[in-house]
């Protein structure tokens, strides 16, 4: 994608909540079961929380039992990119917004049909629209 939005950590700070911020740009983690998203069931688009970027579609949103909201495929196959993590001693496959790079969380390969794939993606790096 070649509109990247590219800011200073500076702007990223003044723009996002702290947690946001530690998850987004710091590629940190919100506790299991405490995210705003982890067990919502409302139609709707997941849009990136630092550029909106659409992100999933609820309707490939299931519940992985992980306290993490769980999707089995993107919005659209430009949506997000993936890059290979090797932070605290794993080797995890991480899950970025194309649009502004944001840490978003990971995807693994333990999911639901038809993909068998589960982003497990963490709620403060999310927003939802609901679908009218």
């Amino acid at each position: 994608m070649n509109d990247k939005v590219q800011k200073s950590d500076e702007q990223w700070k003044n723009e996002l909540t702290p947690e946001q911020y530690h998850i987004c740009r710091a590629k940190g983690t919100e506790r299991a079961f405490t995210g705003k998203y982890y067990d919502t069931k409302t139609n709707g688009i997941y849009h990136c929380a630092c550029c909106g970027n659409p992100l999933f579609d609820s309707n490939t949103k299931f519940d992985s039992g992980t306290g993490w909201p769980s999707y089995y495929a993107p919005i659209s196959g430009d949506a997000v990119e993936t890059e290979t993590d090797i932070s605290h001693n794993m080797r995890r496959t991480e899950v970025l917004c194309s649009k502004c790079d944001a840490h978003l969380g990971h995807v693994f390969e333990d999911g639901p049909n038809p993909t068998g794939l589960r982003y497990c993606i963490n709620s403060a790096a999310l927003k939802l629209e609901p679908k009218k």
